[in-house]
């Protein structure tokens, strides 16, 4: 058996965002109270793994995710602009059933292909630089475990892509809860495992 490595892809804590907007990759949005606590529950949950790298999205929410989780193990919170939200069209809109973006006409066009999608980044692009970010971290944490800190569409996206499932899917049924932890387990560089916990679930 080759040397085993694991790669904990985690989503982000719960964001303030009082006026529901869909923040995207726009500065400024941080974690909430409630956030900072499940940042916190992750970091102790994987105190005592072996750790030797936290890798975060440049966005203020997963560096604020990240930050807990570095300290229990003594690194600093790098940062991999691979790891980053997904573009989308209707950032800085409110995107909620029954108002907002969804029901202005001018927008339709960008609802006109959900398989792409053609109101955000193309999901084979997703993939790809997200596949690219765990990669360099497997290769830097080898034989030990590395932290990468995301969010919610490019985490699941990467899950479909390493499984060999289709990447246009139903948002509501992405198993990627806030802070919660999908880990690769490699043996070399085959990757012979995918598990899901939430350490931070009520």
């Amino acid at each position: 058996m080759a040397e085993q490595t694991r790669v904990h892809v985690i989503r982000h804590g719960e964001v303030h965002n009082p006026s529901g907007v869909l923040y995207g990759r726009l500065p400024g949005f941080h974690l909430s109270e409630k956030g900072r606590a499940q940042a916190d529950a992750v970091a102790a949950a994987l105190a005592g793994r072996d750790i030797v790298a936290v890798i975060a999205s440049p966005l203020q929410r997963a560096q604020e995710t990240a930050a807990p989780i570095a300290a229990k193990h003594d690194v600093p919170v790098d940062t991999d602009p691979d790891l980053i939200e997904s573009a989308n069209f209707f950032e800085g809109r409110r995107v909620g059933p029954g108002d907002g973006a969804w029901r202005d006409p001018r927008f339709w066009w960008q609802l006109r292909n959900p398989f792409t999608p053609s109101w955000g980044e193309p999901y084979n692009e997703i993939a790809a630089r997200m596949a690219t970010a765990v990669d360099k971290a497997r290769a830097r944490g080898t034989g030990h475990e590395v932290v990468c800190v995301s969010h919610q569409l490019p985490v699941w996206t990467l899950r479909l892509h390493l499984t060999g499932s289709r990447l246009w899917h139903d948002p509501r049924r992405r198993e990627c809860g806030l802070c919660s932890v999908t880990t690769l387990v490699y043996d070399g560089d085959r990757l012979v495992d995918v598990e899901y916990r939430q350490p931070a679930a009520p």
